[in-house]
């Protein structure tokens, strides 16, 4: 089990292995814009994943492809559709502003 910060509110959740950091972040009630629902094709749930990415898993081939299409990507980025929570440490993320309804 994880937790997870969730910026810019401060939110702290916690999350079993295996959990997308999407489903994390949509059971805590945070608002986290998925026009694809997990499918790795819109990019809208585009995030920063800032300390503890070793906490999730690695970018796979698809999610790569789209985080390429996407403006305002950097090494942070991740689709929270894709990042699964490893359970091996604490997870900070930040939703941004004009993927996330803030």
């Amino acid at each position: 089990m994880s937790l997870i910060t969730i910026m810019p509110s401060g939110k702290t959740i916690e999350a079993v292995e295996g959990t997308t950091l999407l489903a994390a972040i949509l059971a805590a009630e945070v608002v986290l814009s998925h026009k694809c629902e997990g499918n790795a094709s819109c990019g809208t749930c585009h995030i920063f994943v800032h300390e503890g990415r070793k906490g999730v898993s690695k970018v796979a081939r698809e999610e790569n492809e789209k985080l390429d299409s996407i403006v305002g990507v950097g090494s942070k980025s991740r689709l929270a559709c894709q990042a699964k929570v490893l359970g091996t440490e604490n997870i900070k993320v930040e939703l941004l502003g004009f993927g996330s309804g803030l």
